[in-house]
């Protein structure tokens, strides 16, 4: 007498639990070594700018210049102390006097200043930072000390390279512990909502951490080795993208084992059957994911080129955890993963409704959904269209070409503060000078072309030890020569991070090709610029790379040409209307002043990519089911299967990325918004109503070239199963 496939058969004790137990031991062994080194990062991770340097630009090769004429990696800190009303002499004597107290720190090498203002309600001093890998401590410690040594009444700020540079690590702080919290909270309260069970999210929620943790260990040890160049916004992205993206795994890997548990109470049988039907998608859409994340391997900026192998090695993680992990716990849990709410076994009789329409069995909102596709398909994909199409005219406001590095941060900063402070008292690009690598032998002539540019307030060569050379008695009259070349230092009328000092650079850029075809001009605006056209560059050549990966990936999946050529359109459509809305919502409702010039890329990598995701756990649901029942009713069919967990998936990844707006990064809160945002939209709209309209209205046509495409074969092969009308007689249902 046959079992029914409904009772439990005998599992080999090795299958049923010696597997399960060592894969998670596995993983446990993996997050013990992997969690403590998330506290590590610190060591392999930088923020400041040469982590963000575009490789080939001219300002890059004008460090690389500067390199050879310091004897240490200084950076400037510029201190401003401001007074309402004129500062008086005895004042200024007792100023002075905070030189030896701040040389006394013994931070660097020697202060410079103080430097009174014109206007004589400030002075300027300029104090180096010997350790690059201390600029917050130092920069406090600066602080710390002026706030006591000041006199009463006046006003003290550290601003420059150094202090910008520690408020923008003291922003980054969170990235590590409320980051983590917020994100992983936010998970919990949707996946409770969604399963209404209390061993699942945890369960759920241990394989994204557990994911993290392996992701974390991955990473480290590529920085250590000097693989990649780690800064806090690609960590920060890291820790998202992994939570997010191994918890949609997840939640599709536990939809085909819930939905297996209805036809078997063999948990061992339901949870090789669950990994057989989901290992395709999800394999596919992790695939997909990682290779659009290499393609900025393809990018000149290097914090592009850092975050892409970064990002990948999260998602390979999430990959290993959704399809090992995962699935070891549910075989240990069984139906008691889901309590108090487990799946009930379906009676053998009925179990699965014969399918005419595709609309059997199904109920609530994805039946009403399946119905107005089915009812009106060309309406509605073409007013979603129409919809998407509305909302990306707003890409024509997005000002997405930099933002000054003091519109950055976010929070309070004493740095942006003293910036402001410099720009009233002092020649605005103080402390941060554009500087000029040219010939020895054209020293003169270039440094007079660099006086006689408009917008430069002063300029001078450099001698040994970074003296100036500017003819007042007792000031050395030979230059520092470094294999054939000397520095310009030039000082701009600007903020060195304005828009208006960019302008100057690239004026004084072409002025001086035709002094010295060879020199060249960096600085921190020179960084600020070529950044920018160096992400603008970036955009023609990455985007174009990823749509041919991801349509070669979706071609593989779904042995079809048409059908991947419309769902990369749709998500590009989607990209599109994100980025508009994204345009109206910085400009007019938070006010920002634009945007990092990198931000199109990175939104257009994230929603592309993880838009395709839904798309593929959709379409690889159709066809599983039209290879079954014909196309349309399978369309309707894997609509109303996959309804439920793509869109949870989809809340739950916007949640997720929305967790990075808690970091007062303004790059990290714009992509916070475009991804949430475009999300939504594109699980919501594109993935509910465009695509399965769509496809629907094309028929088994959007199968094309395969067999499936064959509308009267389809037909044939299906009449005498009695499941469906040949398609061929249905297209009144158009």
């Amino acid at each position: 007498m046959k079992s029914s496939p409904q009772h439990s058969a005998r599992v080999p004790f090795w299958l049923r639990w010696l597997i399960p137990v060592l894969l998670v031991l596995t993983w446990l062994a993996i997050a013990g070594v992997g969690g403590p080194t998330f506290g590590r990062l610190d060591e392999v991770s930088s923020n400041d700018q040469a982590s963000f340097l575009p490789a080939g630009a001219e300002a890059t090769a004008a460090q690389d210049w500067q390199a050879k004429f310091r004897d240490s990696d200084e950076i400037p800190a510029v201190i401003v102390i401001e007074n309402d009303d004129a500062i008086s002499p005895l004042e200024l004597a007792g100023l002075a006097s905070l030189k030896e107290g701040l040389e006394a720190l013994e931070l660097g090498s020697a202060v410079i200043g103080p430097i009174p203002s014109e206007d004589g309600e400030a002075v300027q001093y300029i104090a180096p930072i010997g350790s690059s890998d201390e600029v917050k401590e130092s920069v406090q410690e600066l602080r710390d000390f002026l706030a006591e040594a000041a006199p009463d009444g006046m006003q003290t700020f550290v601003t420059g390279p150094a202090g910008l540079t520690a408020d923008l690590v003291s922003a980054f702080a969170g990235i590590d512990g409320i980051l983590l919290l917020v994100a992983l909270g936010a998970v919990f309260v949707i996946l409770l909502i969604v399963y209404r069970s209390l061993l699942l999210p945890v369960a759920v929620l241990l394989t994204s951490v557990f994911a993290l943790c392996a992701a974390i260990l991955l990473v480290f040890g590529m920085a250590k080795l000097g693989w990649i160049q780690l800064n806090g916004q690609s960590q920060g992205i890291l820790s998202i993208l992994v939570i997010g993206a191994a918890t949609d795994y997840a939640l599709l890997y536990v939809a085909r084992f819930r939905e297996a548990l209805t036809r078997t109470n063999n948990r061992t049988a339901a949870v090789l059957t669950a990994w057989k039907a989901s290992f395709e998608p999800i394999l596919a859409s992790g695939a997909t994911v990682i290779i659009a994340l290499l393609c900025l391997l393809f990018s000149d900026l290097n914090s592009n080129k850092a975050l892409g192998p970064v990002a990948a090695a999260g998602i390979l993680c999430s990959l290993f955890a959704a399809l090992t992990l995962l699935p070891a716990l549910m075989a240990l849990l069984g139906r008691g993963a889901f309590w108090p709410f487990r799946p009930k076994l379906v009676p053998a009789g009925g179990r699965e409704p014969e399918l005419v329409t595709g609309l059997e069995g199904q109920k609530g909102v994805w039946r009403a959904t399946g119905s107005l596709v089915a009812r009106r398909p060309r309406t509605v994909w073409t007013a979603s269209v129409l919809l998407l199409l509305v909302a990306s005219a707003g890409v024509l406001g997005l000002k997405a070409n930099g933002v000054p590095q003091t519109d950055v941060i976010l929070s309070a900063s004493n740095a942006v503060d003293g910036q402001d402070a410099l720009a009233r008292h002092f020649d605005a690009g103080s402390g941060s000078p554009a500087v000029v690598v040219a010939d020895e032998s054209k020293a003169d002539d270039v440094l007079a072309k660099v006086k006689a540019a408009k917008g430069v307030g002063d300029a001078y060569l450099l001698a040994e030890g970074s003296v100036p050379i500017t003819g007042a008695p007792g000031t050395p009259d030979t230059p520092d020569v470094r294999d054939g070349k000397v520095l310009i230092n030039a000082t701009l009328n600007f903020a060195a991070d304005s828009l208006e000092a960019e302008d100057t650079v690239k004026v004084m850029r072409e002025d001086l090709k035709t002094v010295d075809a060879d020199a060249l001009v960096g600085g921190v605006t020179a960084t600020a610029l070529d950044t920018n056209t160096t992400a603008q560059r970036d955009l023609v050549i990455i985007i174009p790379i990823v749509l041919v990966v991801i349509l070669f990936i979706l071609m593989l999946l779904l042995r079809s040409v048409l059908a991947p050529v419309l769902l990369v359109l749709s998500v590009v459509l989607s990209y599109g209307a994100a980025m508009g809305v994204s345009a109206l919502v910085f400009n007019n409702l938070l006010g920002f002043p634009g945007a990092d010039a990198t931000v199109p890329l990175f939104g257009f990598v994230f929603l592309v990519a993880l838009g395709v995701d839904y798309n593929i756990f959709l379409m690889s649901r159709v066809r599983e089911e039209a290879l079954k029942h014909g196309t349309r009713p399978g369309i309707l069919r894997g609509l109303g299967v996959t309804g439920g967990v793509i869109t949870s998936a989809g809340v739950v990844l916007a949640a997720t990325f929305a967790a990075l707006g808690v970091i007062p990064i303004m790059f990290l809160v714009q992509l916070a918004f475009i991804v949430a945002f475009g999300v939504l939209l594109d699980t919501v709209l594109v993935r509910s109503l465009l695509v399965p309209a769509l496809a629907y209205d094309i028929g088994p046509r959007i199968w094309w070239p395969s067999r499936l495409g064959r509308p009267v074969l389809d037909a044939a092969e299906l009449r005498g199963t009695g499941a469906v009308k040949p398609e061929t007689e249905s297209a009144g249902s158009r």
